[in-house]
């Protein structure tokens, strides 16, 4: 059994994640103490159990501390029997997060549908961020998966709806290079402010500022159902995919969530980077299941990524090296 401190570096929820999904893939028992142990209020919380959860129902797993608030968790995989999935989340948790897990986890083609939690939220990849960000560069490694969000969410209700589906999960090296043609991205507002123009006035100021890097633009913009008011807006650029994206808040208005979604973008453009600093510790142990090198560049070395590193590698039998390249850090395995 490997015994995880959830207090190491970044000691919040990812070490949990990623550490459940390992597990189940390498049919490695793990125990997990001083869950989120570096965080405010430490221990499980509802997105949190419905990630570790859905991995333990996909592989049949024995869970023990698997409640609310608990510190520690003992988790000991079996057999996958099934491929589909049906969770519910019953707070504005993240959707991104358990979705980011199962992908992982998985080893098969699987279905999922998921009732409850957010699309977007603070501190977690929003499921539009996954759509076209993430899933569009784990594509290149080989892995297959497709996103549709029926219903949105947003704090504090939640309430989404989303159906993903697994249907290639063989992964292959690759480097990621670097190739920046054109802008793209989405402005999402809950209907309600749509009478505020709040998706249109995202959108126009993210472009008024993005057109200064005289690269073509292509912002959509939509209003959706949610049981909660809320906005985000979200951009990637494309061949290389890098992203950036801002929340709506109370109070926040709509042309400051445009501008600091652009200026996120605008660094990470201008950084050199092959990925943004998000993605870079999502990558790490899909990078280490696959087979062959990969390797990318990211603007900064961050702690969740580290923390990602080192988990991996207690699971699975590679090292990473990381080179600093002038203001940039190069990854690979």
């Amino acid at each position: 059994m490997i015994e995880i401190d959830g207090c190491y570096l970044e000691g919040g929820g990812q070490i949990l994640r990623t550490a459940v999904a390992l597990s189940a893939i390498t049919k490695t028992p793990v125990h997990i103490y001083n869950i989120r142990g570096g965080r405010k209020q430490p221990g499980l919380k509802a997105q949190h159990l419905a990630a570790i959860s859905a991995v333990a129902d996909l592989y049949n797993a024995d869970l023990k501390g698997a409640e609310i608030g608990s510190k520690e968790i003992y988790f000991t995989p079996k057999e996958i029997s099934s491929n589909s999935l049906k969770i519910r989340i019953k707070t504005a948790g993240s959707v991104g997060l358990v979705l980011q897990t199962l992908f992982l986890a998985a080893r098969k083609k699987l279905k999922i549908e998921i009732e409850g939690g957010g699309t977007s939220g603070k501190w977690a990849p929003s499921v539009v961020y996954l759509q076209h960000v993430f899933l569009k560069t784990l594509k290149r490694f080989g892995f297959g998966a497709d996103i549709k969000i029926i219903r949105h969410g947003f704090y504090p209700k939640g309430g989404a709806k989303v159906l993903a589906e697994i249907f290639q999960t063989k992964l292959k090296g690759f480097s990621l290079d670097r190739k920046i043609e054109k802008i793209e991205g989405i402005s999402i507002a809950s209907e309600d402010l749509k009478r505020s123009d709040v998706a249109v006035r995202q959108k126009n100021m993210a472009e008024n500022i993005l057109r200064k890097l005289n690269l073509p633009v292509e912002i959509k913009e939509k209003y959706v159902n949610s049981v909660s008011s809320g906005s985000i807006i979200e951009l990637w650029t494309t061949p290389t995919i890098l992203g950036a994206n801002s929340l709506g808040e109370f109070r926040k208005r709509a042309e400051l969530v445009g501008e600091e979604s652009a200026r996120k973008l605008i660094n990470e453009i201008n950084s050199g980077a092959t990925v943004d600093k998000y993605l870079a510790d999502q990558l790490i142990p899909f990078m280490a299941l696959a087979e062959g090198n990969s390797n990318y560049r990211v603007s900064e070395l961050t702690n969740h990524t580290k923390t990602n590193i080192w988990i991996t590698e207690k699971f699975i039998d590679r090292k990473f090296r990381i080179k600093k390249i002038d203001k940039l850090f190069e990854v690979h395995i």
